[in-house]
């Protein structure tokens, strides 16, 4: 009987049940998922059938996670996704929300950089806890990654990024993201990069404040190699501060034109 286990490939002999098969190769799991339920009972087991062992608390090692999350993914996307390098300038509402939405897809480095520490008002849209208050965000953020995915390769530069340091932080990346608050700093780093770098692509953003409707952000190329995420329009300014869901929504546009971008597509 062929069966996938942790998303590997086994033969056992025929009448072998979920238990049975627990006892033989994992007997202090205690989590058993049979074909993406979890079971609490004993079942038979068929030709074909996907199991899943887990132990709470216990990190698989680096082939069995790298399997697990691969299985979710599209086929043929993971090779790919994993030998990608991205850098991300800012580790604000932005930046920390693409940078675990990479980690999660199993982007194999990412290149951060950022000078601020967190503090109380960044909790209302950024991937940052209450007791990381006062930390440095690439460092705070960096720890939260390794929680995530602790096989992504992280790099962080506890700086403020200037023309001519940017060549030097982000000289060996794939794709770039802007996530910075300051309108005269995203242009700076676009010039900048762009100038160094105009063969790789930059996703940035603009126009992400408030709570407009979710739909009016949007992705457009807006140069060869420079896409634009936001509603263009929509600043932070007294009585419109940054929120969470837009903030958010954004991210996740420049983290999914990102991937498009590793895989060959346009991003737009």
């Amino acid at each position: 009987m062929d069966l996938f286990v942790n998303e590997k490939p086994i033969s056992t002999e025929e009448g072998l049940s979920l238990f049975d098969l627990r006892a033989w190769l994992k007997k202090d799991a205690d989590i058993v998922i049979l074909n993406g339920f979890p079971c609490r009972e004993d079942h038979p087991l068929r030709n074909g059938d996907r199991i899943i062992l887990i132990r709470r608390g216990e990190v698989p090692p680096f082939d069995e996670l790298e399997a697990l999350m691969a299985a979710r993914h599209t086929p043929g996307v993971h090779q790919r996704v994993k030998k990608a390098r991205v850098g991300i300038a800012g580790a604000g509402g932005l930046g920390s929300s693409v940078a675990v939405a990479l980690a999660r897809i199993g982007v194999g480095k990412l290149v951060i950089a950022d000078f601020d520490l967190v503090e109380p008002s960044n909790l209302n849209r950024q991937q940052y806890f209450t007791d990381q208050i006062g930390l440095a965000k690439v460092v705070a953020l960096r720890d939260n990654l390794e929680r995530i995915n602790p096989y992504t390769e992280v790099v962080i530069h506890d700086l403020r990024l200037a023309q001519d340091n940017i060549p030097i932080v982000f000289g060996e990346i794939d794709v770039l993201v802007e996530a910075f608050d300051d309108a005269d700093a995203k242009a700076m780093l676009i010039e900048t990069f762009l100038r160094c770098f105009p063969e790789i692509p930059v996703v940035a953003a603009s126009g992400v404040a408030g709570y407009d409707p979710a739909n009016s952000i949007v992705t457009r190329r807006v140069l060869r190699n420079l896409y634009l995420v936001g509603d263009g329009q929509a600043e932070a300014k007294p009585g419109q501060g940054l929120m969470a869901p837009r903030v958010g929504i954004a991210a996740h546009h420049q983290a999914n034109a990102v991937l498009r971008l590793i895989l060959g597509e346009r991003a737009e």
